[in-house]
């Protein structure tokens, strides 16, 4: 009855989790950008600081009209919204907070595990681009599957690097043989891992597949409503995902001084600079052609990864 118990609480716990730290990503963004960029309009909705933004937000997209275009593939653009979101819920069981049992679930190969599934999201994507029956749309699909293609790799020879050094593909069981001296000599993989992710959820610089300069909004193009929003909601989501997977695999997750039982607050204060970085970034870099998204996959990021293995390699030599 107690394993029964332990199990319903962690699920709850992850649920909770998934359903609040986007949003919190979602309004901090809204924020960021309205002091970084001079947008004075997110700063005034509910008074004091704009707090109401989000809330505006939520019920201007439930009051939109649910539309499906007249020659749209109806059951994959009605499925693709959820195919692009429930994957980071299913990443966030896999992913340690904390010492410990403090983790949704144990996989025993957690870092393929966790990187197999969020590819999974980036299909919702290319689900709504091709069953929109719109050339925009079709058109930012396949740029998301170019991107897959190309970033996919690289971030897995990242990971690979970390899953090397700590003789172990389970993120507890990397955790636990993590050492502080590694954030020197793992940096690089933790750049290529971060960017890579970065490029997989499409987030500037590199949103060329919903450039809307270009193709209006891409895959999203024809989606309103709360099924626009859920793919909004994803892009959050993946955001926590890949900052909580950044900050568990290169900066050593719960570790942190008098960590303890409140190990948790490291992952978590990790995270939420990673996820700053993420909106940080996003208004101070211009977006990037198709080409240099490209160019800088396997030109810039894949070289480093694959040195990032071989450093690795001689370390790993040397210390034993």
């Amino acid at each position: 009855m107690m394993d029964v118990v332990d199990v319903l609480w962690r699920l709850l716990a992850v649920l909770l989790a998934f359903l609040l730290l986007p949003l919190i990503v979602g309004q901090a963004e809204h924020k960021a950008m309205a002091h970084m960029q001079g947008r004075v309009g997110p700063m005034y909705a509910g008074g004091f600081h704009g707090w109401a933004q989000l809330v505006a937000d939520g019920v201007k997209f439930a009051q939109k009209e649910d539309i499906v275009p007249g020659g749209a593939d109806r059951r994959v653009f009605q499925l693709a919204p959820a195919i692009a979101l429930l994957p980071y819920l299913i990443v966030l069981i896999a992913i340690p907070v904390g010492d410990g049992d403090q983790v949704g679930q144990v996989v025993d190969a957690g870092v393929f595990f966790v990187l197999a599934v969020m590819g999974v999201g980036v299909l919702g994507s290319l689900m709504g681009g091709w069953a929109s029956a719109n050339k925009f749309s079709l058109l930012g699909g396949l740029r998301t599957a170019a991107q897959l293609l190309a970033y996919e790799l690289p971030m897995l020879l990242a990971a690979a690097s970390v899953a090397m050094a700590a003789g172990t593909l389970s993120l507890p069981g990397i955790l636990d043989a993590w050492q502080w001296w590694w954030l020197p000599w793992q940096i690089i993989g933790g750049l290529v891992f971060f960017t890579a992710g970065l490029a997989e959820l499409q987030r500037p610089p590199f949103d060329a597949p919903v450039a809307d300069s270009e193709i209006i909004f891409g895959a999203y193009t024809e989606y309103t409503g709360l099924r626009f929003a859920l793919f909004l909601l994803a892009e959050y989501a993946g955001i926590v995902v890949l900052s909580a997977l950044t900050a568990v695999l290169f900066l050593g997750g719960w570790h942190g001084p008098a960590a303890g039982e409140l190990g948790w607050v490291w992952t978590l204060l990790k995270t939420a600079a990673l996820a700053f970085v993420v909106i940080w970034l996003r208004v101070s870099y211009p977006r990037l052609r198709e080409d240099q998204i490209q160019r800088v996959a396997w030109t810039v990021l894949v070289p480093l990864a694959l040195l990032q293995i071989a450093l690795t390699g001689v370390v790993k030599v040397v210390i034993q």
